[in-house]
């Protein structure tokens, strides 16, 4: 049984037919209702090394907050390329994300006396370098939970173990003799990251960019989650609020679901059309959906949906994809009060509320 979001255990896990491991209801839930709330077991930045960062904002390095302008900013003493909202930040990252260990392996390759080794890489092999030190330092911090995440789904590939080679050739230079990680465990940690992986993002803006990717998290319970196009839940996260526990990721419930009935959540934004969705899934999942909306759908022209709109999936899909400009999200209920179900929605992804 994994843990869950009260003290009551609201999930549990069972073996899903033609997908593996998934998570049901333990007993009858109601929409709006958290499932399950987890901390990140790795947390790491989408900047490159060296390469720009698409995003307009400066994050800090631990919390992943916006850094105001006109606020102080608290550098790391050691290297000064890494920035924090606040003397708390810093003082919590030295002892766990931007630990002793992770400085120095991040001025290594920052200050390579051969940079053009991973800058002639795309700048997605110098955040998998990211991801290689963070998830080393968890190794040195706690060997169980590192076995947790290998515990996790992902198998590596042949263009998998290619990077794994090259990145452990950079990097393993600075493993203690204590933590050595071999070229066979750093492809199984960039499969496992590969297939595991949530993203936190900028803020939503409706005349801005498109949202660029801040950070990536191992969540390992809400890794269980298995797709449907068709969603029953969907994820929450509150990175730029005050909160101390504001790379939380929370899932609620969009609509009732009965005892025994998996809790799915859509990979991507729902409003998607049939072969973008089976595009993204078999490059980035290798698998191909098979829901009931997929099987519809497959067959369709060119705007048929329109056409269809009393079927239960057109109907979700009007109901929940939020209609803000630059958005799509996914719109689910507030949680309940007093039993008392919601009749406002919030969007996940620009955190528009609805009432219906």
């Amino acid at each position: 049984m994994i843990g869950m979001a009260s003290s009551s255990s609201l999930l549990r896990m069972e073996e899903i037919a033609g997908k593996g491991r998934g998570l049901v209801a333990e007993k009858s839930l109601k929409a709006g209702q958290i499932i399950l709330t987890e901390s990140p077991l790795i947390l790491y930045s989408a900047s490159p090394l060296y390469a720009p960062s698409s995003s307009p904002f400066t994050n800090c390095d631990h919390c992943f907050r916006i850094l105001p302008s006109h606020t102080t900013i608290f550098r790391c003493p050691s290297c000064s390329h890494h920035t924090f909202c606040s003397q708390r930040c810093l003082s919590l990252a030295q002892n766990s994300s931007h630990s002793n260990w992770v400085c120095k392996a991040l001025i290594f390759l920052l200050q390579h006396p051969n940079p053009t080794l991973l800058q002639q890489h795309p700048p997605e092999r110098q955040v998998q370098a990211r991801f290689i030190v963070a998830s080393h330092n968890l190794f040195l911090q706690s060997p169980s939970q590192l076995h947790t995440f290998l515990s996790l789904h992902g198998t590596p590939d042949t263009a998998i173990f290619y990077v794994a080679k090259f990145l452990h050739s950079l990097i393993s230079p600075l493993f203690p003799p204590e933590g050595q990680l071999s070229v066979d465990l750093t492809a199984q940690l960039l499969a496992k990251d590969r297939l595991n992986s949530f993203c936190l993002m900028d803020p939503y803006s409706p005349d801005g960019p498109q949202r660029s990717i801040k950070a990536y998290a191992i969540y390992p319970k809400a890794t269980f989650f298995n797709h449907d196009c068709v969603p029953n839940a969907c994820r929450f996260d509150y990175v730029d609020t005050g909160d101390e526990h504001n790379t939380d990721i929370v899932f609620r419930l969009i609509e009732d679901v009965p005892a025994g009935k998996e809790i799915c959540i859509s990979y991507f934004r729902i409003g998607r059309d049939y072969c973008t969705r089976k595009r993204i899934l078999m490059e980035d999942y290798g698998f191909t959906c098979g829901c009931d909306r997929c099987k519809i759908e497959a067959n369709w022209g060119e705007n048929q949906g329109e056409m269809n709109s009393d079927l239960p999936h057109v109907r979700f899909l009007q109901k929940h994809v939020c209609e803000r400009k630059n958005c799509a999200g996914t719109m689910a209920p507030l949680p309940p009060k007093d039993d008392v179900p919601s009749n406002v929605l919030e969007c996940n992804f620009c955190g528009n509320l609805k009432e219906i």
